[in-house]
């Protein structure tokens, strides 16, 4: 069964990093348990990293506007 489609506006931002980084991203994705490729893998582990910097007080909360 397919997944449904992201309604979640994203917008593409390019990171550059070493090769070795890269090897690290794309083992993890082997898995499928971060993402299916190195750039989802990247996200995800981004995504968690922020979460935590968060809820240590160490980042600020997102103010979204609508």
């Amino acid at each position: 069964m397919a997944r449904p489609k992201n309604t979640t506006e994203t917008v593409q931002i390019t990171l550059s990093t070493t090769p070795q980084v890269k090897e690290l991203l794309e083992e993890l994705s082997k898995s499928g348990f971060y993402g299916k490729n190195a750039a989802d893998t990247a996200h995800a582990l981004l995504k968690e990293k922020i979460r935590d910097l968060q809820r240590d007080g160490q980042a600020p909360r997102p103010s979204f506007s609508s």
